[in-house]
């Protein structure tokens, strides 16, 4: 974890927002895990969309960077310091740490399944698909063993080919960009 940028813990980070001048939060999750649970206010730009993105984030307001655990916040806040960034923070823990802290997170409505959850679906599905044509076509049990060579090749690299394929199918996508900006909140 990247530990020149200063860290929060969840309820540190709860007294900071509850300051008259409250951090940026800035989620650098893909939206599926962003759509489970997120902190109230929180931007979401996923760590691969940072650095073309950057111009949109205020480089004179505090921003405290979050994901689930903190190992992307921390390359997004080195990738943001690089950039000319120079009062940025992380969640501890990340977003896990915050439930784990009982404190409160927003759902989207109607979110879609975790990733990590649609990967495993996919996999499986591919597996069957492999066996089952094998049975009449004997080259397609080849996709039946490519499927778990590629997850040993994922959990070896801590990357997942099919996750970042996955992200880019228009359910894992929001369809405006209203989850980029904190909702407004009307006073009566």
């Amino acid at each position: 974890m990247n530990t020149s940028s200063p860290q929060h813990s969840p309820r540190e980070l709860q007294a900071a927002l509850a300051a008259s001048t409250p951090p940026l939060l800035l989620d650098v999750r893909e939206y599926p895990e962003f759509a489970a649970g997120h902190l109230k206010g929180a931007r979401l730009i996923p760590l691969a969309e940072i650095e073309r993105r950057a111009g949109e984030l205020p480089k004179d307001q505090p921003m405290v960077c979050m994901c689930r655990s903190g190992r992307r916040s921390s390359e997004a806040a080195g990738t943001l310091a690089r950039l000319g960034f120079t009062n940025i923070s992380q969640l501890t823990g990340g977003v896990m740490a915050w439930e784990q802290a009982g404190l409160p997170l927003e759902k989207e409505a109607h979110a879609p399944w975790a990733l990590e959850r649609q990967v495993r679906l996919v996999a499986g599905l591919l597996i069957l698909l492999g066996l089952g044509l094998s049975l009449v076509w004997p080259v397609a049990i080849v996709l039946a063993w490519f499927v778990p060579l590629g997850l040993v090749f994922a959990a070896l690299t801590d990357s997942c080919m099919m996750g970042m394929l996955l992200a880019k199918l228009p359910w894992n996508r929001r369809a405006n960009a209203d989850c980029l900006l904190p909702k407004a909140t009307s006073k009566s």
